[in-house]
């Protein structure tokens, strides 16, 4: 999962919608295991909520949160261990008309820059649960073509979280102006 969190920064997110394709550089990650990691949703075992989980790696995991988010994960386990990641920003590339339409925000940088913004942006609910996103279709998530090295990558804890604190499992691409607001912040 740590593996998959950190590679797929520089991805782009792919979402289509009506005939408006959506796009994002994904610039924020993080990753969440099983048994061994009490804020994943899988920590309890299986249930009929995070199946995704346990399943093929590259799957949509969609789950509603707080009672009115709806968060991305894409399923990461592999060999029977459940994992996914948390999919917490991107830098809009295409389709941000719409995606500003949907977030009734003006700005850029505000359009994605949470879990719950990107979705929201994305136009990604519960009905997306379980897509393959290693293949082109509704939501996907594509290579891009970077020039240059890799992005320099910062790990810090996981954000939103009151157990495994001492995991370092959050990613983002840093000096990035899209990455969630509580990224920023350093550790002294």
């Amino acid at each position: 999962m740590v593996v998959v969190a950190r590679d797929l920064l520089g991805k782009v997110l792919v979402r289509a919608s009506g005939r408006t394709l959506l796009g994002g550089r994904i610039v924020e990650a993080e990753a969440y295991r099983g048994s061994d990691d009490p804020a994943s949703h899988a920590y309890g075992g299986m249930t009929e909520r995070n199946a995704v989980m346990f399943g093929e790696v590259g799957h949509a995991y969609v789950y509603f949160t707080y009672g009115m988010h709806y968060c991305l994960n894409v399923s990461a386990g592999e060999g029977g261990t459940p994992g996914a990641v948390l999919l917490r920003a991107v830098e809009p590339l295409m389709g941000i008309s719409v995606m500003r339409r949907r977030r009734h925000v003006i700005g850029d940088l505000e359009l994605t820059n949470g879990p719950a913004k990107l979705t929201l942006a994305f136009g990604i609910k519960r009905s997306l649960n379980g897509v393959d996103m290693t293949k082109p279709g509704r939501l996907c998530i594509a290579d891009a073509e970077v020039k240059g090295n890799r992005p320099d990558i910062e790990a810090t804890a996981r954000i939103g979280i009151t157990r495994g604190l001492d995991k370092q499992w959050r990613f983002f691409v840093k000096n990035s102006p899209y990455v969630s607001k509580m990224a920023k912040v350093r550790k002294s």
